[in-house]
Order: structure tokens, then C-alpha cells, then sequence
């Protein structure tokens, strides 16, 4: 099921170019089509994973400074050898969804074939993003180290710090909130393609 992520960098005529960085983090993300700049600020991005396209959603987030649409629905077929030669109503959709983006104090909307799941979608995204943007640097610090395998213990070590205070940053940085919320926020999306 087809994933189309329209992405717009923020303030773009008061800030500089962001699009070679973005496009270089995304690099390694397994697309579809793989993500290109569309036109001036926005990176387009063709994906089949709703895994996928909530782990994009938090990288940007956590990067701040993006409106993020996600449309979901079919593409035509056969695939272009270019993202931004795409087609097909997960393409409008996404369009639709980063104009809508662009009006949410959250910055991300998702649209599909399916309205109720992409509302539900875009309800349970915009609480994670809203979580993440709130995130301190101590609470990531703890975070990460534990998504690439530490026990709290170690990561302590690492940081220099205690267990309890491992501990208690993952919970200030509620990250058992958001492992909930990206399951729900996958099954969402891929209700929303009908």
C-alpha cells in the first residue's frame, strides 16, 4: 500500500536551504521512490511501510521545521523512475495533506481513500510529534542509547549519570508513550487505505 510523503521546510524564504540535509538524512530510508526535492523547499518521498513512514515522521519532527503531509492510497502504475514524475491519488492526497499541514499548530496531516483511519492517523501522529517536540536533550540522550540496545545501566555508565536517572529521564521524555503510539499510528495509516 502506497505512502506518499510531501514534506515543505518551514520559513524557507527567511532561512537557509535545508532540502540537501533532509535529503541526506532520508538517504538510508527504505522507499519505493526514493525521497527528492519536488520543487523550491518540499521533498516528496514514495514508501510501502507505515513502520517506515511513522520513524520518518519523528526524524523530521525531532528536526523541527517541517510541514509534513502524508497521502495514502493507490499510485499509477508503472512506477516512474522519478518521484516527482508520480502519480495517482495517494500523490493528491499527500498535496492536500501538506497545505493542511501547513494551517495545524502540530505540523502534519495525513489524507487517504479512507477518511476516518486518516483522521485517526493524524490524531495519534500529531500526539506523537507533539511529544517529541516537547523532548529535552537529557531525555534523547537516554533514549537513544536504549534504542541501540543499552540496558538503563549502561547507558547510566555511558552518561555518566545514575540508573534512577536514566530511569527518570525515558519517563520525562514519556517513551513508553510513544512505543504505544507508533504501532497505533501504522495500523492507522494503513486503515487509511481503504
Amino acid at each position: 500500500m502506497p505512502f506518499v510523503l510531501t514534506i515543505d521546510q518551514r520559513d524557507s524564504r527567511r532561512s537557509p536551504d535545508r532540502v540537501p540535509e533532509v535529503l541526506s538524512a532520508l538517504s538510508g530510508v527504505p522507499t519505493v521512490l526514493r525521497f527528492e526535492r519536488t520543487a523550491g523547499d518540499e521533498v516528496q518521498g514514495l514508501l510501502d511501510d507505515p513502520v517506515v513512514v511513522v520513524d520518518v515522521v519523528r526524524r523530521l519532527v525531532r528536526d523541527g521545521g517541517w510541514s509534513i503531509g502524508i497521502g495514502v492510497g493507490p499510485v499509477h502504475t508503472p512506477l516512474p523512475g522519478s518521484t516527482r514524475a508520480g502519480s495517482g491519488p495517494a500523490f493528491v492526497a499527500a498535496r492536500a495533506a501538506v497545505e493542511a499541514a501547513k494551517r495545524r499548530p502540530v505540523r502534519i496531516a495525513v489524507r487517504g481513500v479512507a477518511p476516518e483511519p486518516a483522521a485517526d492517523a493524524q490524531a495519534v501522529l500529531t500526539a506523537l510529534a507533539a511529544l517529541v517536540e516537547r523532548r529535552s536533550d537529557q531525555a534523547w540522550e537516554a533514549i537513544e542509547l536504549v534504542e541501540r540496545g543499552r540496558t538503563q545501566a549502561e547507558a547510566a555508565t555511558e552518561l555518566g549519570v545514575t540508573r534512577q536517572a536514566v530511569g527518570q529521564r525515558l519517563g520525562a521524555g514519556l517513551w513508553d508513550v510513544e512505543r504505544d503510539l507508533h504501532p497505533t499510528a501504522a495500523r492507522l495509516l494503513a486503515r487509511a487505505a481503504g
